[in-house]
């Protein structure tokens, strides 16, 4: 047992480590070439922080274990929304600004409906998974005309403030291709180690995937999200979260679905897709703008969001 233990937590932090300087490489190297600052803020620092689980969910498709494939996708959706803007609001208030976020809150919950309609007879096929990376080029195009339209947009700002201090391109270069490969080294150690751990414990690789590796794969997003909260950067700190569920939903369940096509325990449909959606609809709800109320997440209803991860996780550990 100790092998998978720590052979699992030993890849969480080498993958955490090689994620954050890998997009901090990416986001140099992008700034270098000019790119528009909003325009690294969505596509580099957004889908960027989601490197982990494409990479996670690919080495683990590719070894047909799609259900720890699966897991770490919407598992890290679920963590993102539950525990780390559920920790970030508690922190500080989060208020919605950026006139991209507010249209980025509709396209989640599209794409989120999208995914749970394919999966909703326990089974992706590869004409799917082209689906929802069709999906994603779509996004992808969007975000790049979003990112030159509105080059004064508050997100452009508070990314700007993050570029001013520069790295060397040797430095750059090191972060980006050394962030890359221990990306990959950390990842398969990641697999393995969970995959090992479930056939131990007697769970599915499903449940490790939902579990211990979203939350691992997650840790990026964490440490970004506070840090930015911290600096006032309200709509940094979740153009990182929603970017990253746009990304998992779309490109990473859809690379690892095209490598190997899924079919799922009944019980993902009936207890764990619903929750992905449910945490879509009340982030959607606390981050738009309805009416005269502002977009604003408040404390009380990031603390309700950290109950419902708390909740969710004893119920994923009871049902099994």
């Amino acid at each position: 047992m100790i092998w998978p233990v720590l052979m699992l937590l030993t890849g969480i932090v080498i993958l955490v480590l090689s994620a954050d300087k890998f997009v901090e490489g990416a986001a140099a190297t992008a700034n270098r070439f000019g790119m528009p600052p909003l325009l690294i803020g969505i596509v580099v620092l957004g889908f960027g922080s989601s490197t982990p689980e494409m990479v996670v969910s690919t080495l683990a498709a590719s070894q047909d274990n799609p259900g720890l494939a699966l897991g770490n996708a919407l598992g890290s959706n679920i963590t993102n929304i539950a525990l780390i803007i559920g920790i970030t609001a508690l922190v500080s208030p989060i208020a919605v600004k950026s006139s991209v976020l507010k249209t980025e809150f509709p396209y989640l919950l599209l794409v989120t409906g999208l995914a749970t309609y394919l999966l909703s007879d326990a089974d992706l096929t590869r004409l799917e998974s082209l689906i929802l990376l069709g999906t994603f080029v779509m996004l992808a195009g969007w975000s790049i005309n979003q990112g030159l339209k509105h080059p004064s947009d508050i997100l452009a700002t508070e990314v700007e403030s993050e570029l001013r201090t520069e790295i060397s391109l040797l430095k750059t270069n090191f972060y980006l291709f050394g962030g890359l490969f221990f990306l990959i080294l950390g990842s398969r150690m990641l697999v393995w180690g969970g995959v090992e751990l479930a056939e131990r414990l007697g769970v599915s690789d499903l449940v490790i995937g939902l579990t211990i590796v979203a939350i691992g794969t997650s840790l990026p997003e964490l440490a970004a999200s506070i840090s930015a909260i911290r600096k006032k950067e309200d709509d940094l700190a979740l153009g990182n979260i929603i970017g990253s569920n746009l990304f998992n939903t779309t490109l990473v369940i859809g690379i690892a679905g095209s490598i190997s096509p899924f079919e799922l325990d009944k019980l993902f449909i009936t207890r764990d897709l619903p929750v992905v959606v449910l945490l879509t609809v009340a982030l959607f709800l606390a981050g738009s703008p309805i009416g005269k109320r502002p977009g604003r997440i408040n404390r009380w209803e990031g603390g309700a969001m950290l109950a419902c991860y708390v909740v969710y996780n004893y119920w994923l550990i009871y049902t099994n």
